[in-house]
């Protein structure tokens, strides 16, 4: 298990229509050089999505569904890092929910209202989990990693 704990920077961000938001975010993270940034609250709506599904494994990743109409981003969570673990929560027209991971194509309909923190005493990585057959977060303080 990996745990440490830290100081903590709140950005916020606002992104507009037609932009894809993973991308916007991940852009975001890189500007900032954030180390260590996660997703606290999101609000907003999209037109498209893709995302994984819970029965994707490292060998099956064709579990993939891919939406289009306009839904309410209703959750958005995970880490930015360079390669980013993002989950999302979307409500259609009926208030029916669908969630995954995200893979992208996220095209933001009217808003997305992203507020982000970093702990700023460390530094977040992934590295290739033998037992998971995925990358899985890497957590280290600042000083291990400059040290």
């Amino acid at each position: 298990m990996a745990a440490a704990g830290s100081a903590l920077r709140v950005h916020a961000a606002r992104f507009g229509p037609g932009q894809e938001l993973l991308g916007c975010l991940q852009s975001f993270v890189e500007e900032r050089r954030l180390r260590a940034p996660f997703i606290i609250t999101c609000v907003g709506s999209v037109t498209k999505a893709t995302l994984r599904l819970a029965n994707a494994t490292a060998t099956n990743t064709n579990e993939v569904l891919h939406l289009s109409g306009r839904f309410e981003i209703v959750s958005l969570v995970g880490t930015l890092n360079r390669d980013a673990h993002v989950h999302i929560s979307l409500s259609d027209a009926e208030g029916r929910t669908v969630g995954g991971h995200v893979l992208g194509d996220l095209e933001i309909f009217t808003t997305a209202e992203v507020v982000i923190g970093e702990a700023a005493d460390l530094h977040f990585s992934r590295e290739m989990d033998q037992q998971t057959g995925f990358p899985e977060l890497v957590v280290q303080t600042r000083s291990e990693v400059t040290g």
